[in-house]
């Protein structure tokens, strides 16, 4: 290969899984054989006794499968670790820390996967699904009382909230958030609940890709296993400060599955400045959300109006509420709210995300605002922010309006 690596074309989810078996190394590996392993696999399998195998849920799309041999996994799984030491907990502690994770425990997924080949260091851990009722994860980690929690952004939140509401009663030395957009309000609310900051790591089934440090100014890219690349929607080169259309991300690990300018459907943000810790590592300082989470409208006056998930947040995130969800559907604009204090009319946050929209051109029909017990989880145990239930959501160049994330 003779040509820059911007010069390669985009290899995307349904490209790579078009060409699962070509692409793959190994040529005893195919892709109706992996499937049939996925099916029936424990956390701990391996298949042809060889490869730890994870796969994304597909909830934006297509699944993604992934292949590691020994080398790759412990590349995957070496900066999650060093981001702990980041956080200030030193390695190798003559007594183990109580660990509890609140994240899913599906077989093919990388959480469960992680805490599998990690089971001998986190022996003095508790894993609790985010399906299970709340009432059942507050009383067990009452019970359990961890050092260090690990969920995901939403269920962090949450339990936050169970905390300042009396009914959760721990005290984590560290607080880390995993796998969902971490709001400013979500990470107020952890703050209140036990006075420290939530690290926030991102990483995706494919590879890991940043952690907060100590000074919580941004992530670091773990650019000693992948190179990224934050482009437009044409693949073009997005300078810092901006945000993107989507992330490309070229794995340096993975020699069984290759990943060479992989896309990544996130919109992210490279900072133009570097942390004040001293580490060399570039830092992401937003990220907006997922391509799939972006909202299309009609246009007041034509056209089609476009509204990033990342919209909602300062006109959702100071409501008087455990948790938002926001829902587009074909007729109506759904907005869900879980814990939502009882002397807030919904009718008002409708009128008020009517107001907001309009003001940026869109035509919305309907909005319903609903107070629910709880913000329904994927069956991967995610809630994500934003959803999009219309077909060809999908951006493309024409799209007439653009509302810029904040």
């Amino acid at each position: 290969m003779d040509r820059p690596l911007h010069e390669l074309p985009i290899l995307t989810k349904p490209i790579m899984m078009d060409n699962f078996d070509d692409l793959i190394t190994d040529p005893n590996v195919h892709l109706k054989q992996v499937e049939s392993f996925l099916a029936g696999m424990t956390a701990t399998d391996k298949f042809l006794g060889k490869y730890v195998v994870t796969s994304t849920s597909g909830t934006t799309g297509r699944r993604g499968i992934f292949l590691s041999d020994a080398r790759e996994w412990a590349a995957y799984l070496a900066p999650f670790a060093r981001s702990q030491v980041w956080a200030g907990m030193k390695p190798g502690p003559a007594r183990p820390r109580r660990t509890a994770q609140v994240v899913s425990t599906v077989p093919w997924s990388v959480s469960a996967r992680a805490a599998a080949s990690l089971r001998t260091a986190l022996r003095n851990g508790l894993r609790l699904d985010p399906l299970e009722p709340l009432e059942t994860i507050v009383d067990r980690l009452n019970e359990w009382q961890p050092q260090v929690l690990t969920c995901y952004a939403s269920m962090a939140g949450t339990l936050a909230g169970e905390q300042l509401e009396g009914r959760l009663h721990i005290a984590p030395e560290l607080i880390t958030t995993v796998a969902e957009v971490l709001t400013p309000a979500q990470r107020s609310r952890v703050a209140r609940a036990w006075n420290r900051q939530p690290y926030n790591l991102y990483g995706t089934t494919e590879s890991p890709i940043a952690a907060e440090c100590q000074r919580h100014h941004g992530l670091h890219i773990f650019e000693d296993v992948m190179i990224p690349e934050v482009v437009d929607v044409d693949g073009n080169p997005v300078l810092p400060g901006n945000y993107g259309e989507r992330l490309v991300i070229t794995a340096l690990f993975r020699r069984t599955q290759p990943l060479i300018r992989y896309e990544i459907s996130d919109m992210v943000r490279m900072s133009t400045e570097q942390c004040s810790c001293g580490r060399v590592f570039r830092l992401i300082d937003g990220i907006q959300g997922r391509v799939e989470e972006i909202l299309v409208f009609d246009g007041l006056n034509g056209g089609q109006v476009r509204i990033d998930p990342i919209f909602f947040e300062p006109l959702l995130g100071p409501v008087p509420a455990l948790a938002w969800q926001v829902v587009q559907e074909p007729d109506r604009l759904v907005v869900r709210l879980s814990g939502l204090s009882s002397d807030v009319p919904c009718e008002q946050i409708g009128e008020m995300l009517r107001r907001e929209l309009a003001a940026r051109g869109a035509s919305v029909p309907h909005v319903s605002v609903l107070s629910v017990a709880e913000i329904p989880r994927t069956s991967g145990g995610k809630a994500p922010l934003v959803k999009s239930m219309v077909a060809a959501s999908r951006p493309g160049p024409a799209i007439d309006a653009i509302v810029p994330g904040a």
